[in-house]
């Protein structure tokens, strides 16, 4: 039978997939010596086999037991010992961080008999009855899913009764009364008493952890980070110390380096006589770490020993909470920090520069995900906007909305598309719904350690707290500052990075960064921030490292020159259809009008110079680059006039006793006869060149002719043509010998040579399992994933991700969108079908991706690993994909590594 329950001294940090980060990382710290209250893990394999069975796992109970046992004899004192309790805590910590999203549970053991004895043992009736008070409370909610905003209501009518809004000024008194009011509410909400017997008091905090991995706020946070849902999570059970015995205690958050801005430095939080989830909570305001030196400077100068201690055994940033119990310091957990996208590229950058660590490891520390964020928008500095208060920047960026003062608020006016601002007290983990619906966070209590300081950061969204100023009136509801009142749905604009809070909206601008990738900015500049400087340092380095090339999806020369600046190595992708848009719908009409090869011939000729005009631009932009050209691929009567407006003038012409105009019946007859039930899977892509001939003969000449002109002009061009929507080598091999025609006719009327290359997209799951025979008529494969992922799925992505994607990732059938990340398991599957049997039809065949996942990080090392070519993505996401190709690369050659050490 496997051991499902292992001491701290049994463990170490890199057990992380069985005993959770938290509990690998208390089990490294207590090899290092550390001071660590004792404990053990029950394992995530036990979580796992108990909401597999509904049951807890056989042997669980007996190895507990055994552990207890041990915990017992090192503090030398039993679970809820009626005259010498020992407490302890049971705490969730899954492999991934997952701040607030599971539960804990603290002071376990205590009862009516043994709140006696921690009086007596700590000589103080009120933090006793203050101890007991918190566990009824926390048990309630957490185990027995009592409402804890009951259990708040009867805190504030005691301090209202004791005429104070401190918690500190409730005596021992008052807490014995709240206990009994707790106690009372228990009976009521539950129906049952609070259990006494301290065993059953733990056991059922353990199977409350189990379950809180399946809570919504915890699947929707994995959903949000891309945590992956068989985890589950590990329970730790752990020696209670205290911080709340008096002001010679207290609790805390400290962080090795700044992890909001990456600088080195004191930074944290801390509260005296404080226990456990206070700092985090936001209850109560805390004082800066610095202040502990002046507060207790023996713990203050232990604990400076520690964080150094941890950072250079960790290598990175370390979050670490602690406790000090009457002068005494404990360690409670640590972790590898979370940190916003600006610290996190320079906290790997000054990590080299100590030689801590290298290039690659420093590569693997940042990711595109927080490269995006630092492409988002900022406040103009030109603003004169009213400043309302300064509150603490907890979290970097610039976010205007309108004002929400609850999550349920936040998500549904966010799913009608407005921008919001979820403004709370402090937020809980019951918020997660509205944090990620809303652009930003504005809270009037907690610090930079605060729910949502930590769950912001983790986002990457801007979030001010402790903004003391501001008053929330939840009657209104609306938000005051000083004499200035915004009613829910009134504009405010928050800066995580200062910490301002301004009335209305401010305009934004573009980040240094941006100026940074338009060559606006010289990264080498003598003025040039730290930040830039940084980016710039690992994007070359991923440059270097990759294998993947990285081209851009770009259909005009000002796009495709934006892809150039920002490292694009050439276009994937070009779509002809847009260029067919706008005034030239009438050119189109014409052709599809047409009834005779005159007619045709004659709209043909009318469309070839500014299908030419076109690629030229994109030519001389893409000097010495390739460039893909798809041929026309959506159906025809998207070009074409609306059928309601063709009918509307005919039926105006009957009614005014005049006949209707030629061309509008014509139209209207073609509208009929082009109309399909399903556009998507109709008269579109290869298709369109059996039916509409000359079509593709037109593109095809327009991209010879424009390349030879490119080139007389004194540029390098390197054109491509790719035939969409291809389900059978027949259709490409007939369409390409009418293309290569064209192509040879056009050279020799200029006398010029001319090799254009000719592709497919594979966008079809017939294409990608028969793609051996099209890869050997073919130069190139692009697939094409967002249609491979509808045809493969059977899903309408403009009518499904609306309509029931949501009942989807309630029941867990998906946790990412298949057309965000890719489907490993069937698009994937049938990727690697194609590229295997194409590559070994054509070892010269070029496989590359097209489709929106050409830009989504986790797609991106999928490609690499299946052996593409290249991915091409928007033109601003291609420094994304560039450091993705480099982190995959990196990530790659250490798994060879490690293979070839074992």
């Amino acid at each position: 039978m496997a051991k499902l329950v292992y001491d701290f001294t049994e463990g170490n940090k890199d057990l992380k997939d069985l005993l959770g980060g938290k509990g690998a990382n208390l089990a490294e710290m207590t090899n290092l010596g550390l001071p660590v209250p004792p404990g053990f893990i029950i394992t995530t394999e036990a979580c796992r086999q108990y909401l597999r069975e509904g049951a807890v796992p056989a042997g669980l109970a007996d190895e507990v037991s055994e552990h207890l046992r041990q915990l017992e004899k090192k503090m030398g004192r039993q679970l809820g010992d009626p005259a010498d309790p020992l407490l302890v805590s049971v705490r969730s910590g899954a492999k991934f961080s997952m701040p607030g999203m599971m539960e804990t549970v603290l002071n376990i053991g205590l009862s009516d008999e043994s709140v006696g004895g921690l009086a007596k043992q700590s000589g103080s009736e009120r933090f006793a009855w203050d101890s007991y008070r918190r566990l009824i409370q926390m048990f309630g909610k957490t185990v027995l899913g009592i409402d804890g905003e009951a259990f708040e209501h009867a805190i504030e009518e005691a301090k209202r009764a004791k005429g104070t809004k401190n918690d500190l000024d409730l005596d021992a008194g008052d807490l014995h009364g709240i206990v009994e009011t707790f106690k009372e509410l228990v009976q009521v909400h539950a129906g049952r008493e609070f259990p006494q017997d301290p065993r059953e008091q733990m056991d059922l905090a353990v199977l409350a952890v189990f379950r809180s991995w399946n809570a919504d706020r915890a699947i929707l946070y994995r959903r949000q980070e891309r945590i992956p849902a068989d985890l589950g999570t590990a329970v730790n059970i752990v020696a209670m110390v205290f911080g709340n015995l008096g002001m010679d205690s207290g609790t805390g958050v400290a962080f090795t380096r700044d992890p909001g801005s990456g600088q080195q430095g004191v930074y944290g939080d801390y509260l005296q006589n404080a226990q456990g989830e206070d700092v985090v909570a936001g209850i109560r305001n805390t004082v800066p770490l610095q202040d502990l030196e002046q507060i207790d400077a023996a713990s203050y100068a232990q604990l400076m020993d520690i964080m150094q201690t941890l950072e250079n055994h960790y290598r990175d940033l370390c979050d670490i909470e602690f406790t000090i119990e009457r002068g005494k310091l404990w360690m409670l957990q640590t972790r590898v920090g979370k940190r916003t996208p600006a610290a996190a590229f320079r906290i790997a950058c000054q990590l080299v520069d100590e030689g801590v660590i290298d290039l690659d490891e420093a590569l693997s520390r940042v990711s595109g995900h927080d490269l995006t964020q630092l492409m988002f928008p900022q406040f103009s500095v030109d603003s004169d906007a009213a400043r309302l208060t300064t509150g603490i920047n907890a979290s970097p960026g610039a976010a205007v909305g309108a004002v929400v003062f609850d999550s349920a608020t936040a998500v549904r006016r966010a799913e009608s598309g407005e921008a919001v601002i979820l403004v709370r007290h402090e937020t809980t983990p019951d918020d997660l719904a509205g944090i990620v619906a809303a652009v930003g966070v504005l809270t009037t209590r907690g610090g930079k350690t605060a729910h949502a300081a930590v769950v912001a950061r983790g986002m990457g969204k801007p979030c001010v707290c402790g903004a003391e100023e501001l008053v929330i009136d939840e009657d209104g509801p609306r938000l005051i500052a000083g004499a200035t009142v915004i009613e829910e749905g009134g504009q405010i604009s928050i800066d995580g990075t200062s910490g301002a809070v301004f009335e209305g909206r401010i305009p934004l601008q573009q980040p240094p960064i941006v100026d940074y990738f338009n060559g606006v900015l010289d990264p080498d500049g003598p003025d040039t921030s730290d930040l830039i400087r940084a980016v710039h340092r690992l994007l070359q380095h991923a440059d270097e490292r990759r294998r993947l090339g990285v081209l851009a999806n770009a259909d005009t020369p000002e796009d495709a020159a934006r892809a150039r600046r920002y490292g694009a190595q050439g276009i994937g992708l070009c779509r002809t259809e847009h260029m067919f848009l706008g005034e030239r719908r009438a050119l189109v009409e014409r052709l599809v009008l047409a009834d005779t090869v005159p007619e045709r011939t004659a709209a043909l000729a009318a469309l070839l110079p500014l299908q030419r005009g076109d690629f030229i631009g994109v030519f001389e932009a893409m000097d010495g680059l390739p460039v893909t050209i798809r041929l026309l691929d959506p159906p025809l009567h998207e070009f074409l006039s609306d059928d309601a407006e063709v009918t509307a003038r005919i039926s105006a012409a009957k009614a005014a006793g005049l006949a209707p105009d030629d061309r509008d019946v014509k139209l209207l007859a073609a509208l009929d006869r082009l109309h399909e039930v399903n556009p998507m899977m109709g008269l579109r892509g290869v298709r369109l060149g059996f039916v509409v001939p000359g079509l593709f003969a037109l593109q095809t000449r327009a991209v010879a002719e424009a390349a030879i002109e490119a080139r007389r002009r004194g540029h390098v061009v390197r054109p491509e043509i790719m035939v969409p929507l291809v389900a059978t080598v027949t259709e490409f091999e007939i369409t390409r010998r009418e293309l290569a025609a064209v192509i040879a006719q056009v050279a020799k009327e200029s006398g010029a040579d001319l090799a254009i290359r000719i592709g497919t997209m594979i966008e079809l799951p017939r294409a990608a399992l028969t793609a051996g025979s099209i890869g050997a008529s073919a130069d190139f494969f692009s697939f094409g994933t967002n249609d491979l992922t509808q045809t493969t799925w059977g899903l309408s992505r403009d009518d499904v991700e609306g309509a029931f994607f949501p009942a989807y990732f309630k029941a867990r059938v998906f946790d990412a969108s298949p057309f965000e990340t890719i489907d490993r398991a069937g698009v994937g599957r049938l990727i690697r079908i194609a590229v295997d049997e194409g590559t070994r039809a054509n070892p010269l065949l070029t496989v590359g991706v097209c489709g929106e996942h050409g830009g989504d990080p986790d797609s991106i090392h999928f490609f690499d690993e299946v052996g593409l070519d290249y991915v091409s993505c928007s033109p601003f996401r291609v420094p994304v994909a560039r450091l993705e190709a480099g982190r995959s690369a990196v990530q790659r050659a250490g798994i060879v590594r490690a293979n070839e050490t074992r």
